[in-house]
């Protein structure tokens, strides 16, 4: 079976105002044409072999405000930017959300869908989420899905339920390993310092590609990409990152600062 290619992605969350922003995607940048030895004035299409010279694909979703001025300074670089979030509507009455139609418009290859701070703070079930996964492909966007237990859930020996039940209800229809990425964070390690042993993490990896086999067959489910998530850094990427079921991470806290950010990007090699 062919390879799966690492993904690290960085969740901004809501951090940043414009200058913050902008320092954060040009230093990225600056790393990113190192990594792939490109002048500073690189053309925004890059030929595949140029491509793979970056140890593994590299992702950035910042806040709505800073989507078009981060686009801007990674152009000519192999960095995707994405959204933390979308509506599952193309357009209408819904004040403060945005489409998915609108994330792509704006230079949007991804978005997040169902973090545990959406599920928990705004109350979105699986069903929400699936919905808004199903927008992303809609609009030609890839998906990443998030699942994840709570530290009550974990406690009670429930993780590998409760993931199983949040991937097979949030999954895409029609999701497949070139529109749909799956990330597991537990809540309980999100922001918190707190990480999943590389064993652990990897059972619950293994678990949810059984479950995306039932889904989407065991061909499909095998390219799958599934991240981990949940106070990665680069001192423990590393070690996670060669587990055989985690083909990459999200990364929150380290992600507003360019050396630990690239720190885990370089862990892939």
């Amino acid at each position: 079976m062919e390879q799966r290619r690492a993904l690290i992605a960085g969740n901004w969350k809501m951090n940043g105002v414009s200058a913050d922003g902008l320092s954060l995607a040009e230093g990225l940048a600056a790393c990113a044409r190192r990594a792939s030895d490109l002048p500073s004035d690189a053309a925004a299409e890059i030929p595949p072999d140029i491509a793979m010279a970056l140890p593994c694909d590299v992702l950035v979703c910042p806040p709505f405000t800073l989507i078009d001025r981060v686009a801007k300074a990674v152009a000519g670089t192999r960095i995707a930017v994405g959204g933390q979030d979308c509506h599952a509507k193309v357009s209408g009455a819904h004040t403060g959300d945005i489409s998915a139609e609108m994330l792509k418009d704006i230079g949007c290859g991804y978005v997040i869908v169902g973090h545990s701070e959406r599920r928990a703070d705004h109350g979105e079930t699986d069903a929400v989420v699936k919905a808004k996964a199903e927008a992303g492909l809609r609009a030609g966007l890839v998906a990443i899905i998030c699942v994840g237990e709570t530290e009550a859930e974990r406690d009670a020996g429930q993780t590998e339920a409760v993931v199983a039940r949040q991937v097979s209800g949030s999954f895409a229809a029609g999701g497949t390993p070139e529109t749909v990425v799956i990330a597991y964070e537990p809540v309980w390690a999100i922001g918190t310092g707190r990480t999943a042993s590389p064993e652990e993490a990897q059972a619950v990896h293994a678990r949810i590609r059984a479950e995306l086999v039932g889904l989407i067959g065991a061909d499909a489910a095998g390219k799958m990409r599934i991240l981990y998530g949940g106070s990665v850094k680069p001192s423990n990427a590393a070690e996670l990152l060669r587990q055989p079921d985690i083909d990459g991470a999200l990364v929150g806290g380290a992600s507003l600062k360019v050396e630990d950010f690239w720190g885990i990007v370089r862990a892939t090699e």
